[in-house]
């Protein structure tokens, strides 16, 4: 999945979509460990993905916290 892909997603898609890829996760675990999977490749970019996810959610949090922190008035420079 690509960073533009998720920075078009809403949070709540974002959330929801996190959920998904870690149970699918955990399933792929399970199948790496019963020697049923045949692409271990799939684990890494699961994960990334996931992590992915997790920055920018977190980008957007900090970025509504900051402008809650100091809102900038009219005529007022950064």
């Amino acid at each position: 999945m690509k960073i533009r892909e998720i920075r078009e997603m809403s949070s709540d898609e974002l959330l929801k979509r996190i959920i998904e890829e870690e149970n699918n996760l955990v399933d792929l675990r399970f199948s790496h460990e019963l020697k049923q999977l045949t692409n271990t490749a799939k684990l890494r970019s699961v994960k990334k993905d996931i992590a992915k996810m997790r920055t920018i959610l977190r980008e957007r949090q900090s970025k509504e916290e900051s402008e809650k922190k100091e809102p900038l008035t009219k005529g007022e420079n950064k």
